[in-house]
């Protein structure tokens, strides 16, 4: 199966965009900012990629994402927030992509108490 992955601009709260696999099924995607394929901070960078179903050890039965220069365990999973933390946004994620059924503001705890997040990500990932 193939999937594409439409990203929206880059911004301080994440990197948005919509994953389409081949069938039609759209989710709505979430990665951190781009900061130049930094382990941990950024987002991964735009190319082809072959996934493969695995056993997480922190994340359970998901996708991890092979062949990402200079990275590892880059997996899909579910998460809400994927922000700049050195701004004081939230983020779930440390370079993985989650899933989402929707975009919208959601409570955060820390400084910034409203940030832009996918949706309803565990019953995306269950779906996807």
């Amino acid at each position: 199966m193939k999937a594409t992955l439409t990203r929206a601009p880059s911004t301080d709260q994440g990197t948005f965009g919509i994953f389409e696999l081949e069938d039609g099924t759209k989710f709505h995607s979430l990665e951190l900012p781009w900061k130049g394929n930094q382990h941990n901070v950024s987002c991964i960078p735009a190319g082809t990629y072959t996934c493969k179903w695995v056993q997480s050890p922190k994340h359970g039965e998901c996708y991890l994402i092979a062949g990402v220069p200079d990275r590892q365990a880059v997996e899909i999973h579910s998460a809400n927030f994927a922000g700049d933390t050195s701004k004081g946004y939230q983020s779930q994620l440390l370079g993985c992509i989650a899933l989402g059924l929707g975009v919208g503001p959601l409570e955060a705890p820390g400084p910034i108490r409203q940030q832009l997040a996918v949706l309803q990500s565990k019953a995306a990932i269950q779906q996807f």
